[in-house]
């Protein structure tokens, strides 16, 4: 199964005892609260989603995602060293998937994916730049709580920020070509990145994992709505937008309902509607 044992590791690692290493934390509801690990504060701005394994800083720095991003930024590892780190922890042999390339390139698009959805939620949070997108949610009531919770992201309005940045953390051009992050014009023999000036939605698995993007202009640009390009993580037609979140609720209900769009689903979730998602295809 593609990327099970990362799935594996991810799954056995407690968020809350993981990040408690680091920084004590206090239950606030369904979530917890602390000190941001990632920069000096008096007042907790740092919240921990144990529901989804996931972590976002509503202060300085902004940052959020997974255990896996969690390690990487601590610890200055990369996705390998981290995903070996935690999966020595939790007792899971790696040995049985290294001998599958498919599932480590596979691997190597998702770790690009979510460094990207970090890129993109960063800016959204602290960019100047951003301020139209924030003002856009704001009027969609979209809190910012939910926001950090679907990810939710902003692509600035240039040619090579995204590009540029995901080259500087050691991304190979190729790979984010293949993972629709950037695209090529061939007459011009140059790259460019796939998103500009456009609230980013991360697209996610049931696992919780990046595989793609969905993209909404804020002017009168066409198309309004932009998705990633078929890639070998990201099948249009066989996604659910929102499952990752959604899938316990169903469960737990026996129940789903469908809405039409990302924006339907996020509101949902805000008030309280848990076992809602779109189709994509």
């Amino acid at each position: 199964m593609v990327g099970s044992v990362t799935d594996e590791v991810r799954q056995r690692v407690d968020v809350v005892e993981l990040i408690s290493r680091y920084t004590p934390l206090k239950r606030a509801g369904s979530v917890y609260k602390g000190l941001c690990p990632f920069h000096s504060e008096r007042t907790p701005s740092f919240v921990v989603f144990p529901h989804t394994g996931t972590w976002h800083c509503f202060g300085a720095c902004g940052t959020g995602g997974d255990v896996f991003s969690f390690v990487m930024q601590k610890e200055n590892l990369s996705f390998r060293e981290a995903l070996q780190m935690l999966a020595q922890q939790v007792g899971v042999d790696l040995s049985a998937g290294e001998q599958d390339s498919g599932a480590d390139q596979r691997t190597r698009l998702v770790e690009a994916n979510e460094a990207a959805a970090q890129y993109f939620q960063h800016i959204l949070t602290h960019h100047a730049g951003a301020a139209g997108a924030r003002g856009y949610l704001e009027r969609r009531g979209i809190d910012d709580a939910t926001a950090a919770r679907f990810r939710l992201g902003y692509a600035l309005d240039g040619w090579s920020g995204l590009r540029d940045h995901l080259l500087e953390r050691g991304f190979a051009l190729e790979l984010l070509l293949e993972a629709g992050l950037i695209k090529r014009n061939e007459e011009r023999q140059s790259t460019y990145d796939a998103f500009r000036n456009r609230v980013i939605y991360p697209i996610c698995d049931r696992q919780g994992r990046v595989i793609g993007f969905g993209g909404r202009v804020l002017d009168d640009s066409v198309p309004k709505y932009l998705n990633t390009a078929e890639t070998p993580l990201f099948h249009k037609s066989h996604v659910v937008y929102g499952l990752d979140q959604a899938h316990r609720a169903i469960r737990e209900r026996d129940q789903v309902v469908i809405v039409e769009g990302y924006m339907d689903v996020i509101a949902a979730h805000q008030f309280g509607y848990t076992n809602v998602v779109a189709c994509m295809g």
